[in-house]
């Protein structure tokens, strides 16, 4: 089996169909050494109903699995425990490949045996269309990636996004998968599994970028408003506790800091509405660290 494409869902049933449509319409490559893995994280939707439709279609060989464990750790992990292919790509239940993406994505990997893991360019569909406040150095809270115009390696501090990302499945056999205390679970925001996985590969392995394995991810909604914004900023300051291992009393000295910063610069910032988007972006974060510290490393380590 050349490549294993995994979708994990939950609750996006419709989203679904698209995504693993724009599986079947892949060229220039064999679809029969294809399997298309589906890991529904106990949705409540008609995921299963679009998932068996799917499966009569004679194109790809689609196999559902069903995660009783919600999270999506665990359903990325599941997807990488059932999975045949030597390649192991990964697509949100709301990105969509372009047609060429696997055989760009996979002709990466064949450049370099020690390339583990190789991340795509993602373009973002803004539902209702782009909104004009939100700051362009934000606009990776909605996994939009366009890293470079050629292929090239992803040094530190970057890394690919999980909407469009690929793994050489043998990788797992001498690394650990995705950190199950980490990722979404239900509609929490809690994140940075991704860049903690891919921070562990580079000491094996080589991570690349391509432009063109691209993926299209829809942005609903729902989540193009300021509210949404801050509340992913928030959490992504609890996520960056969870996966750094430093005390609580450093994290906590950089976070006050920072907060005092961001307030400072926001008071300067009210006649600007951008500026003063970008700040309240940055106080919400730093309330997530405080929140993280204080649930993550004060709370717990009480408990000892």
């Amino acid at each position: 089996m050349k490549a294993s494409v995994a979708i994990c869902t939950y609750n996006r049933a419709d989203d679904l169909a698209r995504s693993i449509e724009s599986v079947f319409k892949q060229e220039g490559i064999n679809l029969e050494e294809i399997e298309i893995i589906v890991v529904d994280n106990k949705s409540t939707d008609h995921t299963k109903q679009v998932v068996t439709e799917a499966m009569i279609k004679p194109k790809v060989e689609v196999n559902y699995f069903y995660e009783e464990n919600q999270g999506l750790s665990y359903a990325r992990n599941r997807a990488i425990r059932e999975s045949r292919g030597t390649y192991i790509m990964f697509l949100d239940d709301d990105a969509f490949a372009e047609p060429s993406w696997l055989k760009n994505m996979i002709s990466v990997f064949e450049m370099n045996e020690e390339i583990g893991c190789v991340g795509g360019k993602i373009e973002p569909y803004w539902e209702g269309g782009e909104p004009k406040w939100i700051p362009e150095e934000y606009k990776s809270l909605y996994s939009v990636l366009n890293f470079s115009d050629h292929i090239v390696e992803m040094q530190r501090p970057y890394i690919p996004f999980g909407a469009n990302v690929a793994f050489r499945r043998m990788i797992f056999d001498v690394i650990d998968p995705f950190r199950e205390d980490l990722g979404r679970v239900g509609n929490n925001l809690l994140s940075s599994e991704e860049s903690e996985l891919i921070g562990r590969i580079r000491e094996k392995f080589v991570v690349m970028y391509t432009p063109f394995g691209a993926v299209e991810h829809k942005i609903s909604k729902d989540r193009i408003s300021k509210k949404w914004l801050y509340r992913r900023s928030y959490w992504q300051g609890m996520s960056d506790i969870v996966k750094n291992r430093e005390s609580a009393f450093k994290q906590g000295i950089r976070a006050i800091l920072g907060m005092g910063h961001a307030i400072v610069y926001l008071l300067f910032s009210l006649n600007n509405h951008k500026r003063k988007t970008r700040q309240i972006v940055r106080i919400s974060y730093r309330s997530g660290l405080f929140m993280g510290i204080y649930q993550y490393k004060l709370k717990s380590s009480s408990k000892l």
